[in-house]
């Protein structure tokens, strides 16, 4: 079945980059609240919609766990890094 500009299957979401993964997404969400999709088409696109959700997602959390907090000393200088996470 042919989802147009939105197509393949979730075999070509994984290279994808985020800013791509989630023009793919949007494109999927506007065919489908624009109702004039096929219930099957609008099946598939709805599992493309979940796969894509998802790999933007992971791309997120993947993202957020590099990010590093810059911790100064008492004179405010750099001092060093700590996980984005960590309490301090």
């Amino acid at each position: 079945m042919d989802t147009g500009p939105v197509g393949g299957g979730a075999s070509d979401i994984a290279p994808m980059n985020f800013e791509d993964a989630l023009k793919a997404l949007e494109e999927v969400v506007r065919r489908l609240e624009s109702g004039d999709v096929a219930l099957d088409e609008s099946i598939d696109l709805y599992e493309r919609g979940a796969a894509l959700r998802e790999h933007c997602q992971a791309r997120l959390d993947a993202a957020q766990a590099r990010i590093e907090k810059i911790v100064t000393d008492g004179a405010g200088k750099p001092s060093g890094t700590e996980p984005f996470d960590a309490e301090g």
